[in-house]
């Protein structure tokens, strides 16, 4: 008869391996059911900064609002950080592994918008047509349930949270980053509103922005015209060559841009003018190449049309570093916690809006789903300062339904579901898996070391991470 020795010691490792996993899966239940049952606290939270509709840099409320709300929790909190007013970092527990989880809350201008299916302002000028409302309390929901349970269990290592204000334009993040604050940490989780449950894999484009203003020479536009420099004169030929441009760009390069001055009446030859822009690309040596040629562009302007020009750059942001190790991680756990199905009344709402100009027709079911990690287009199409993150520390985000299906970012659709239920169902299935992930990580050391080999990996052995902003202090006016 043969018998093999070894055979008890494989049979007590399995058999261990199978109760730590089993207890795991439990642990992370757990958490998951102490976050359901917080829905409507997180939802009362996550609706106060709603109503708040703060732009970036003067996110003071929303800010102080999260700041409050994890201190009571627990946190040491860490206020003003690289020299920004909403910044924050909040921090539980010591030692390794250091997870970190990001929260954004600023809004968009212009972008008001009341909780109904029909288009209709509330009066006052923005709106979270981004959904930050939820991004900040999703995540903020997500760490405190996580240091509950680490204390309930133990467990060592450092759980923080990073309060990130002006995602919009404003590359709040890159200063962070700049500041070295995410780099006590070994991974970072984020997520952010969408139409649909997916894991975020594609390269979101690297993006430069700025503002170029142009000073002319007033004078009476009818009676002596040949006395004025038009400053307006300057930002249309601007414009004209940065049109002309388009055709010797790379296809997936973007230029847009809005006249933010442009004089003040008809009859003055305006001597001041100023023009916001955006450059993307997926590949930041393009961008760089491209603000090059629109800084030639300005500059030919000004010397056209006898008027002096500056040019202030406000936003620079970095393409997004993927990594695979961890999309398959927070899959898993996505997977796990599953969507949800729109109640009669929140199906009333999206049936309504869905019938509204801009929307896309969706299926409402596919709230209820999710997409596979193959399933993703993974073109890239918008720009964030995770990005920058990203090159800094292992990064890994997903999207949640918070938004009804067929829902562009950036619109009023957007801004009127993000104030509903619709938009709290989402942030709910984001904050249940970002906890069950960080729990994940903490109990898996291993992982974290192969995210940080892939991370190693893709970043390449001589790099080194340098600012698109330089070394500009943050740009808190922006807004103004």
């Amino acid at each position: 008869m043969n018998t093999n020795p070894m055979k008890p010691i494989l049979t007590c490792v399995l058999f261990c391996f199978c109760f730590t996993m089993l207890a795991q899966e439990a642990d992370k239940k757990k958490v998951i059911q102490r976050i359901q049952q917080k829905e409507h606290q997180y939802g009362q939270l996550a609706n106060q900064i709603w109503r708040f509709a703060e732009v970036g840099y003067k996110e003071k409320q929303s800010s102080s609002l999260l700041q409050e709300t994890l201190r009571k929790a627990g946190f040491t909190i860490e206020s003003a950080v690289a020299d920004i007013p909403t910044a924050f970092v909040a921090t539980f527990g010591q030692g390794k592994p250091v997870i970190g989880i990001m929260g954004e809350y600023d809004a968009l201008p212009g972008m008001s918008q009341d909780s109904i299916p029909t288009k209709r302002s509330l009066g006052n000028l923005a709106g979270h047509a981004c959904g930050h409302h939820l991004f900040g309390t999703g995540s903020v929901a997500a760490a405190i349930a996580v240091k509950e349970w680490m204390q309930e269990t133990g467990q060592k290592g450092t759980i923080k949270f990073y309060g990130c204000p002006a995602e919009e334009g404003g590359s709040g993040k890159v200063y962070m980053v700049r500041e070295g604050l995410f780099s006590p940490a070994d991974v970072m989780l984020h997520w952010h509103p969408n139409n649909q449950h997916v894991i975020s894999m594609s390269n979101s484009l690297a993006n430069k922005a700025g503002k170029f203003r142009f000073y002319g020479l007033s004078s009476h536009a009818a009676a002596s015209p040949e006395r004025g420099r038009s400053s307006l004169d300057a930002v249309e030929a601007m414009n004209y060559m940065a049109n002309m441009m388009r055709e010797h760009i790379p296809s997936t390069t973007r230029m847009h841009y809005v006249i933010t001055h442009g004089g003040k009446a008809p009859n003055i030859v305006p001597d001041f003018a100023e023009v916001y822009y955006y450059v993307r690309s997926p590949k930041r040596d393009i961008v760089l190449d491209v603000w090059d040629r629109l800084e030639n562009a300005a500059k030919g302007a000004a010397l056209g049309t006898g008027t002096k020009y500056e040019a202030e750059v406000i936003g620079g942001v970095y393409e997004m570093l993927p990594n695979d190790r961890l999309a398959k991680i927070l899959h898993a756990n996505l997977q796990a916690v599953g969507g949800y199905t729109l109640n009669p009344s929140e199906l009333a709402f999206a049936k309504q809006i869905q019938q509204s100009e801009g929307m896309e027709i969706v299926d409402l079911a596919s709230t209820n789903q999710i997409k596979g990690l193959n399933e993703v287009d993974n073109l890239a199409t918008g720009s964030t300062d995770v990005a920058d993150v990203s090159w800094t520390v292992p990064t890994i985000g997903l999207g949640t339904a918070a938004w009804v299906p067929g829902t562009s970012a950036h619109s009023w659709q957007a801004v009127a579901a993000g104030g509903t239920s619709i938009g709290r169902k989402g942030m709910m299935v984001a904050a249940k898996t970002l906890a069950s992930t960080a729990i994940d990580l903490f109990k898996h050391p291993e992982w974290v070391k192969e995210s940080k080999a892939e991370f190693d990996q893709r970043r390449g052995p001589n790099f080194v991470y340098k600012s698109l902003l330089g070394n500009r202090p943050p740009a808190l006016n922006y807004r103004d």
